[in-house]
């Protein structure tokens, strides 16, 4: 891992909620002045003193960090050990990790033998130094997944049947007669309910032979779920087609810690979901099957701390379908004489081999599959796009979250239903915008102005997303050699104007390229060929006129004449905006611009309103949401019976003899 990509993890690990590592020096030195024993060790009292305090603080320690992050209302609706409520995470903007977390040691090791540090010498000369994330002396190597496994087919998990059987349970409470269940990494033991009985239950594995073994599987599938395509899901026809299928819930225990890409892993798992449908994701203390697995541990899993592994897991939620997710919670089921993780002690260490014989820590992340809009519903139209977004590769969370209202706004500003409809279909371009956009980051060309940009161009009913119109808004950004006879031209003599208008002028002239309409054509040759005369018309009138208003001015008065081609012909001729444009005053003209300069402000003024608005509204639908949980925990409280998840039978609650869930 780079400097760079460390610092990262470690502000992630900061901010966002994960646990650090830290060190406690259990043992101080005895003070001189303390009474000793005639074998010149503390007295007993003496060690109280010492030793006392400090365990007192790390058992508050721990009690602290193993707090709960959820009300005990939301803990009463769900299974028991929710540690982290569907409100207690926080993610940073971007995906936080680089392709280092999830490699193997062997696989780490190779590219650092193959990658050794440059010569210092060289560097101080000018030479690069070496590619943390490969280049021409790195060499990576792959780690076989289907052949490791097959290896290990006859190797067995053999779960503590504690551990086991707080699975099964935690299973119990979500998994329901007839559902339909996808599991992934599966093998001999998918540790269901015995009593379940599913419709259907698909084993996606590695070894045959081990889904064979497993009674609760209906159907199995061999599929190497670290065989992915770069921010889509995993490169299998064959599953591809399962997930088509629609499943109740997707489970996969004990798997996260060998996958080198999750996130494309939970992309599939959403895909393969039915609306409503939930993932479960239960994973152990990470020294649970050290001695069997090691080498197939990923740098995150062997890094990172069991609380750590949490928030790892949910962020693989999160960054794979974001809003897409709906009530995204953390469990942690280990048994209650579970063996404590250490946190590098010496008390810790000392206890940790006392506890060899307890059973480990064991944890649940999971989240159900929100219901994405099929139409678009003219009251919400923000609310249709995000659903749209959730999946959308190229795209960050921060990008979803900056373009959807904008694009909202864009598809509200459209009169004909004609071409509203066609700015939907449109929406798959905006990978294709933002995989160039990407590159811009590094320039005074904020995340902002690509959302507008991305939302200006699927707002014009022109813009298709072709290749030729994704190539001239390269070449426009200056991402491609600009052409001599249009973006060169273009580029100069708009050089005064800022970033932003910049942008606006870009989005309105990139649709009007591929349309394969000779007219067309001649617009924007009449257009390049007119900017030059038609800014020294405007200094001329305008004397004391900026030269960024004056391009400003010319740009836009040119290309609202010129540009746009409908029933093939332009609004007006080259020669025909001559003549208007000569018969202009001064007055007229300042005029014109001070309206083009208020639209900016009045636009910005209209995007406060539509995000208050819509935060009004979130607001008001998070209240409700609220009112009826009130309404369903006071209906609970007040009924005679409830559901017990391990006999699967209503039972009288909270009276003598009756069942009790655990905990409460």
């Amino acid at each position: 891992m780079t400097i760079l990509s460390h610092l990262s993890v470690v502000a992630f690990t900061a901010t966002y909620g994960l646990t650090a590592i830290t060190s406690i020096h259990a043992f101080a030195p005895p003070s001189p002045s303390l009474p000793k024993t005639s074998t010149g060790t503390t007295s007993t009292s003496t060690q109280l003193y010492i030793i006392g305090p400090m365990i007192r603080k790390m058992r508050e320690k721990e009690d602290k960090k193993n707090m709960p992050m959820a009300d005990a209302a939301e803990a009463r609706s769900e299974a028991p050990g929710l540690r982290v409520g569907a409100n207690a995470w926080k993610w940073p903007p971007v995906w936080p990790y680089d392709g280092n977390f999830f490699k193997r040691e062997v696989e780490m090791n190779a590219k650092a033998n193959a990658n050794p540090l440059a010569n210092p010498m060289q560097m101080m000369m000018g030479g690069d130094a070496p590619d943390a994330n490969g280049g021409e002396n790195s060499t990576d190597v792959s780690f076989d997944s289907l052949k490791f496994w097959g290896e290990k087919s006859e190797v067995r998990t053999e779960l503590d049947e504690r551990v086991a059987e707080k699975i099964t349970n935690h299973y119990s409470f979500y998994l329901r007669d007839g559902m339909s269940v996808l599991e992934l990494g599966a093998a001999d033991n998918s540790y269901l309910p015995p009593t379940l009985k599913l419709n259907k239950h698909v084993g996606v594995g590695a070894v045959q032979s081990q889904m064979d073994a497993n009674p609760s599987i209906t159907s199995s599938l061999i599929v190497d779920l670290n065989n992915v395509i770069d921010d889509d899901g995993v490169d299998s026809a064959e599953f591809g087609e399962l997930c088509d299928e629609g499943f109740d819930a997707v489970i996969m225990a004990n798997t996260i810690d060998f996958l080198n890409h999750p996130r494309e892993v939970f992309k599939s798992s959403w895909r393969a979901l039915k609306p409503g449908g939930v993932m479960i994701v239960p994973f152990l203390a990470k020294d649970a099957y050290a001695d069997k697995f090691d080498e197939a541990f990923t740098k995150q899993w062997r890094d990172m701390t069991d609380d750590q592994h949490m928030w790892v897991c949910g962020s693989f939620f999160q960054f794979s379908a974001g809003e897409g997710w709906d009530g995204l919670k953390g469990f942690d089921i280990s048994p209650d004489d579970a063996r404590k993780e250490s946190d590098g002690n010496m008390l810790s260490k000392l206890q940790q081999n006392n506890d060899s014989d307890k059973p480990c820590g064991a944890f649940v992340v999971q989240a159900k599959k929100k219901f994405m809009e099929e139409e678009v519903d003219e009251n919400d139209v923000e609310g249709f796009i995000s659903s749209r977004l959730w999946m959308m590769p190229a795209l960050e969370d921060r990008d979803k979250k900056l373009v959807a209202p904008r694009l909202a706004r864009a598809y509200d500003a459209l009169t004909s239903q004609d071409d509203k409809d066609r700015m939907v279909q449109h929406f798959g371009s905006l990978p294709k915008i933002y995989a160039s956009l990407i590159k811009m980051d590094q320039f005074a060309f904020t995340f902002s102005m690509q959302a507008q940009l991305a939302a200006d161009l699927l707002g014009d009913p022109d813009f298709e997303g072709n290749d030729l119109q994704v190539n001239n808004m390269k070449m426009g950004l200056g991402l491609r050699k600009p052409s001599k006879d249009f973006w060169a031209p273009v580029g100069k003599l708009t050089a005064a104007m800022t970033p932003e208008e910049k942008v606006n002028l870009l989005s309105y002239i990139v649709p009007r390229f591929g349309s394969g309409d000779a007219a067309q054509d001649e617009a924007l040759e009449a257009f390049v060929s007119g900017l030059e005369p038609t800014f020294a018309v405007i200094r001329s009138k305008c004397p004391t006129m900026k030269e960024r208003d004056v391009q400003l001015l010319g740009s836009e008065l040119l290309a609202s004449e010129v540009l746009k081609v409908r029933n093939g012909a332009s609004s007006s001729t080259r020669e025909e905006f001559a003549v208007w444009l000569g018969a202009l005053s001064e007055v007229d003209l300042e005029f014109i611009l001070t309206k083009r300069k208020s639209f900016k402000d009045d636009a910005t003024q209209e995007l406060e309103s539509f995000k208050e608005e819509r935060d009004a509204e979130t607001k008001r639908v998070e209240d409700r949401r609220e009112k009826i949980q009130e309404q369903v925990m006071a209906a609970r409280e007040n009924r005679s019976v409830i559901f017990n998840p391990r006999t699967g039978k209503m039972e009288e609650a909270e009276k003598k003899g009756g069942f009790q869930f655990p905990g409460f």
